[in-house]
């Protein structure tokens, strides 16, 4: 099948990872699924305002329920892999350790609520994940604004993108070997692999989003080919 855009280190596939299997050809999994959340909107709180604004964004393809991901995990194996998802749905057993992605740049919330979910889990199967002494902790905090014109969500143009840095983190723990995400979405796995010098194989359904990867990409080429000629010239 013909990549929808590659280069040296990311190939990208536009179409279902359940009929593309050129991603399972790769030698460490981290995704984040769809998993059933069934997102349709997302709030932003104003604080001058004093309410939160639902924005209507669309759908996640697949996310009414789990069974794409476990489809997908089925067709992977018991690989090495890192996959993002929720309390509140079944895990996608087994499951060897579990981390917690603490969204501290999150918005203040609604007016009033018992509580507010700002975190996500993270699960980690498999075997060859890179030790250290002391031991990666548990809890991953990230501060970066995401919602509001100023967000991540909105700059990058997808509901649920990932930081670079938290993708990069994980990836530093990731065995050798090419990494695979078949729910790329936003495009932040390839990009943190490729940052780190990894290859990476991608696989969006949503045209549009295969099309917001590349230009991501395509930013970040750009990006370190200025920083090589500026640090040529000193």
């Amino acid at each position: 099948m013909k990549p929808y855009y590659q280069d040296d280190q990311v190939t990208l596939y536009h179409g279902d990872c359940l009929e593309i299997s050129e991603w399972l050809a790769a030698d460490v999994l981290v995704t984040d699924p769809p998993y059933g959340s069934n997102n349709e909107s997302r709030g932003t709180y104003s604080a001058k305002k004093g309410r939160t604004d639902r924005r209507r964004v669309s759908p996640i393809a697949g996310d009414r329920s789990t069974q794409v991901r476990d489809d997908a995990i089925a067709l992977w194996g018991d690989r090495p892999r890192i996959v993002f998802g929720t309390w509140r749905v079944p895990r996608p057993e087994p499951v060897n350790h579990r981390l917690i992605w603490h969204k501290k740049g999150s918005p203040p919330g609604p007016v009033k609520c018992a509580f507010m979910l700002q975190d996500e889990e993270i699960y980690i199967t498999g075997d060859g994940f890179r030790a250290s002494s002391p031991p990666m902790r548990s809890v991953i905090p990230t501060t970066e604004t995401r919602q509001g014109a100023a967000g991540i969500v909105a700059k990058v143009g997808h509901p649920t993108p990932k930081p670079l840095d938290l993708m990069e983190l994980l990836i530093d723990r990731c065995p050798a070997g090419v990494i695979a995400d078949p729910f790329a979405g936003s495009g932040s796995t390839l990009l943190a692999a490729r940052s780190m010098g990894r290859r990476s194989i991608g696989v969006e359904i949503e045209e549009r989003y295969c099309e917001i990867i590349a230009k991501r990409i395509d930013q970040m080429c750009l990006d370190f080919g200025r920083l090589e000629k500026e640090g040529g010239t000193k």
